[in-house]
């Protein structure tokens, strides 16, 4: 396949599975804390990998150690503890809301540290839709409360992910094969993530563990939505580019409402479906560009 469409077709797939990853997390919840949930979540990632690609990673350069080193304290630990501990300080709302604006930092990083491409009118539209959209998808109320300690955790995740997509990037450019590299990342994330993982007092649970419903949800976590989708994230990234996977991170709150209406049976409002229609909306105006491009080149060479 060509790998353009690929990238894309992988980042949209990336994003159904991310968005079902809140109603698992907030079933283990009940016997797990958020590091204890994190930590056993990429431990099964990091084994899986090592199963599917046993092939030895051999130390190529310092440079590039230190490049995959960033990647996993950006994407596995700093992000995600940024998240799990924003959610104790404030409402899901703020930091539903909060997270929505990674794409704008992910372009914003790409544009100055990355390709450096300029960025779209059609992009700050798509953004203004989606955000709109997960307001609608986010909030309870029509207003949002103000909770500065959280709230500024949520701006931290949001930053840090874009800084994690920039050093994928830069790492998808060392031609290394993307299973092993993401392999790597998810190393240095666990390593780490230990000194979080003392102070926040983690225990090892063997009880719950065997649970089947504990078992069921954190294998999903572990494989698909580590192991498969950070893979596939990342080999998104390196075929189309930070700033259009980009967009497709706008997706992921519209499938985990979907998800809770589904799975959890949840109502679907009226202002739930708009939410949902203005996410996908962002996301299709944001990409529009890319697409004319590209249909633009693909009947150059048909021609």
């Amino acid at each position: 396949m060509n790998p353009y469409l690929l990238g894309h077709l992988l980042a949209a797939g990336t994003m159904l599975v991310w968005g079902t990853t809140f109603i698992a997390t907030k079933l283990l919840l009940t016997d797990f804390s958020p590091v204890e949930i994190l930590f056993s979540r990429f431990t099964i990632g990091f084994v899986t990998l090592c199963i599917l690609i046993p092939r030895r990673f051999a130390l190529r350069s310092l440079r590039q150690e230190l490049v995959f080193a960033m990647a996993g304290f950006l994407g596995i630990t700093l992000y995600f503890l940024f998240e799990n501990i924003a959610i104790t300080y404030t409402t899901v709302s703020n930091a539903g809301v909060i997270l929505g604006t990674v794409p704008f930092f992910i372009a914003l990083v790409d544009r100055y540290l990355g390709s450096r491409q300029p960025l779209h009118p059609a992009f700050f539209a798509g953004f203004a839709a989606a955000l709109l959209g997960i307001c609608c998808l986010s909030m309870n109320t029509l207003q949002l409360e103000v909770n500065p300690l959280g709230d500024f955790l949520a701006l931290l995740a949001s930053i840090t992910w874009a800084f994690y997509t920039l050093f994928v990037r830069k790492a998808a450019a060392f031609g290394c094969n993307m299973m092993q590299v993401t392999r790597r990342i998810f190393m240095y994330g666990l390593i780490l993530m230990l000194p979080f993982m003392y102070l926040m007092d983690f225990q090892f649970k063997p009880d719950c563990y065997i649970k089947p419903l504990n078992l069921g949800n954190l294998l999903f976590l572990g494989l698909g939505a580590s192991a498969i989708c950070f893979f596939s994230w990342n080999f998104a990234v390196k075929a189309i580019g930070s700033a259009q996977a980009g967009p497709y991170l706008y997706a992921a709150p519209a499938v985990t409402v979907l998800a809770a209406w589904l799975i959890l049976d949840e109502e679907l409002s009226l202002r739930l479906i708009a939410g949902l229609l203005l996410t996908i909306a962002g996301l299709l105006i944001s990409e529009l560009p890319h697409l004319r491009a590209y249909i633009k080149q693909w009947r150059v060479r048909a021609q």
